[in-house]
């Protein structure tokens, strides 16, 4: 059986899959220590909106958690943010598929992010994720790990175009990050 080939984009498989969770600590515990996958990636986000950490899921494929300390308990039906990111709200509910990152080549991003907006396709500025996922950055750095841009499919869908810019290593982790529990919400309020 002859394969279909994707003639328009050279999409490499999945960069990342991210989803929300209720308890990163529980999360860390779960995906590392009983199911061994690496983490690979620890992030704070700015102004306490939250964290966001990656684990190694095989073949350089990533799975993603955000913990948002306002986001809302899992509720069948939310499942997707009602914006795209530095637009509005990119918070959606616990247990729910924030976005789909797909991973694409660094040297296409540019190319791809102008063929979607040829074709008509409303996305979020384009970033160049840092220590922040929001800060927007055109020149490359040291510390810039992912080039991203945001677009919503018909049905609400938030995808990603995503494209890893170095590697990660041990130095991705910050070892003094305590990752946040369902506790520390009843202490914040």
């Amino acid at each position: 059986m002859a394969q279909a080939k994707n003639t328009e984009f050279e999409f490499r498989g999945v960069n990342h899959l991210a989803l929300v969770c209720r308890d990163m600590a529980k999360t860390v515990e779960f995906y590392r220590d009983i199911l061994g996958m690496p983490l690979t990636k620890t992030i704070d986000l700015p102004g306490g909106m939250g964290q966001h950490y990656f684990f190694d899921c095989g073949n350089g494929d990533s799975l993603a958690f955000f913990w948002f300390p306002n986001s809302p308990d899992a509720v069948p039906g939310i499942s997707s943010p009602a914006q795209l990111p530095r637009r509005g709200s990119f918070i959606s509910a616990q247990g729910s598929m924030n976005h789909i990152a797909f991973d694409v080549s660094p040297e296409k991003f540019d190319e791809y992010v102008e063929k979607l907006r040829a074709k008509g396709i409303d996305i979020s500025p384009v970033s160049n994720h840092d220590d922040s996922p929001t800060q927007v950055s055109e020149t490359l750095n040291d510390r810039v790990f992912v080039r991203s841009v945001y677009f919503f499919d018909p049905d609400g869908v938030c995808l990603e175009l995503a494209a890893w810019t170095r590697s990660l290593n041990a130095s991705d982790v910050d070892p003094a990050q305590r990752p946040m529990t369902e506790a520390d919400l009843h202490t914040a309020a």
